[in-house]
């Protein structure tokens, strides 16, 4: 799959576009190009590939220009794929007119990544929604399906609650 990207289609969506529909369709809208990617995506390689209510998947293409100084991917793309994962998965049961925010993260590093690992998978998927509170967890894992690292996220939720 190419990334959105790669056809221009990065910027930003105005926070009041953004929270008028419901998450799920945001996200929808954001895996189809019908919104433009964010420019973090551009930057990192990485792009929603699924998305269904509590569960939203990420793919992701590891290369040298995310090597940290021992030459393997830094933790902090890695744990930029499982936040963006985890965070959509709390983001997909959202309703019209409401937000979130990241409170707590937390990743365990299970093995390295090297540019020849190749595309990585990652799925959030939500473990509790309430009217202030969402925490939901992630998996990433290699092409042979090898677990990568793993994490859990705890969210705010902004806004009314329906």
């Amino acid at each position: 799959m190419a990334l959105q990207s790669a056809t221009g289609n990065v910027g930003v969506v105005p926070r009041e576009l953004a929270t008028a529909m419901t998450g799920i369709e945001f996200l929808e809208k954001l895996r189809d190009g019908a919104l433009p990617a964010p420019p973090f995506a551009e930057v990192t390689d990485i792009w929603i590939t699924e998305v269904e209510r509590g569960r939203v998947v990420f793919e992701a293409k590891p290369s040298p220009r995310f090597y940290n100084p021992l030459g393997s991917v830094h933790g902090g793309w890695i744990a930029t794929v499982l936040d963006s994962a985890m965070g959509c998965a709390v983001h997909s049961i959202m309703n019209a007119g409401q937000a979130y925010t990241t409170v707590d993260l937390s990743v365990s590093f299970v093995r390295p990544v090297f540019a020849d690992t190749g595309l990585v998978r990652c799925e959030g998927k939500l473990i509790h929604a309430g009217n202030r509170v969402a925490t939901a967890e992630g998996r990433l894992w290699d092409q042979a399906g090898t677990l990568i690292a793993h994490g859990s996220t705890t969210c705010m939720v902004l806004g009314r609650a329906s």
